[in-house]
This record gives C-alpha cells, structure tokens and sequence, in this order.
C-alpha cells in the first residue's frame, strides 16, 4: 500500500512511523509512505500557504490553491489514491473503516490541515472527510498517524498471528469490546487471575470470554 501525507511538519512523522509495527511493516514493504510538504506549493518568495479569513474572524486558513496543488502532486505519484481529510465535519471513523481501506487495493493521500483551518472549497478534491473524536487539535498529523496506523497493522504479514486482528475490540460491529486478558504472575498484590483462565476448560473459557465481552 501506497501512503501519502500532505504536511507542514513531516519530521512529526519520523518517531511513530520509525518505530515498532510500522518500522517492521515498511521493512516488510508491506506499505510505502511518503511525506509532501505543502510549503513547497506556497505562494510568493516566502511560500505563503495561509491566509485571513474571507468575513473575518481569528487565525489564518490553509489556502485553496496550494492544497490542491500539493493534491494533485500526490496523485500524479498515485492516481487512483482515495483522498482523506481529517476534519469536525466529518464522519466518525471507525475500525470498519480501517478494514475496508486496509482491504481495498488503493493507496491514500492524508492531508493534515493546521492553523484555523482550510479553505472549504479544497474538499471538492476530497475524496472522505473522518473526524477521530469530539475535540480539537492543533492540526492534522496525529488523526493521520492514528489512521495509518490503524489501516497498515491490518495489512497480511505485519501483526504476524493469523487471528491477532480477529481477536480483539470493535472487529465485529465497531461496537463490540474484548474480554479481559491477564498474563504471570498469576497473583499480584492479593489480586488473583481468574480461576476459570487457569483450568484448562476450553469450552468454559470460551463461554467465560464471551460473558466478559462488552458493548461500547
């Protein structure tokens, strides 16, 4: 899988895709990302990218021109990519979304907005709009990463178990909560590991599991 993240701050990148399942996954080429800075699409000597709100108001937008350039740059790279804007308006994303992109034979271009926002006419170019949670952050990098991360840990080969992404919340209905685990020692500080877990029963911890499961 192709990735493309569209950003004024690509070194955010190098500490969470450098390390552990993604490091493996790109090691594994099991995805390719890469990083375009929207400065480079800036306007004038200084490479403008911002500018005042039209009507007024605080804080500056990310202008139309320079995004959909920076746009249009990535899918010369990968034209059939799907487009994501990380954004309030948008739908909330799931981990059925991440399925369905993570199964799909197309790559994705993120772009991170910043400041007060962007110009609204840029998602004319936008494919899917996704918010992760009712609040706000200082821009679009960490709702990129948190996608990227959720689509490429299901790609074949990168968790390693067959059923590693089967076995755990939200994989049924986007609602469903996994059954608590436990690890050694198997009493800590007068707190014991469930007796049913060390019987051996599969069948009873089967049903022990699922009695434990959870509705989000």
């Amino acid at each position: 899988m192709k990735i493309q993240v569209i950003t004024l701050f690509p070194d955010m990148f190098a500490g969470v895709m450098g390390s552990s399942m993604m490091w493996k996954a790109q090691e594994q080429k099991a995805f390719d990302i890469s990083y375009i800075d929207l400065r480079q699409f800036g306007n004038g000597p200084r490479k403008q990218v911002d500018d005042t709100p039209y009507g007024g108001g605080d804080g500056m937008l990310l202008k139309v021109d320079s995004l959909v350039a920076a746009i249009e740059h990535a899918k010369e790279n990968d034209p059939d990519a799907i487009v994501m804007l990380p954004t309030p308006r948008g739908k909330v994303y799931k981990q059925s979304d991440a399925k369905r992109l993570a199964a799909g034979d197309k790559g994705l271009i993120i772009v991170c907005p910043r400041y007060e926002g962007y110009d609204e006419r840029v998602t004319a170019w936008v494919d899917e709009q996704f918010c992760i949670g009712n609040y706000v952050l200082t821009g679009g990098e960490l709702p990129a990463m948190i996608v990227i991360d959720s689509v490429v840990r299901l790609l074949p080969g990168v968790l390693g178990g067959e059923a590693s992404a089967e076995i755990e919340s939200f994989q049924e209905d986007d609602e469903s909560i996994e059954f608590p685990q436990y690890t050694r020692p198997e009493v800590f500080r007068d707190m014991k590991v469930p007796d049913v877990l060390l019987s051996g029963h599969h069948a009873e911890i089967a049903k022990w599991r699922e009695s434990n499961s959870a509705k989000a």
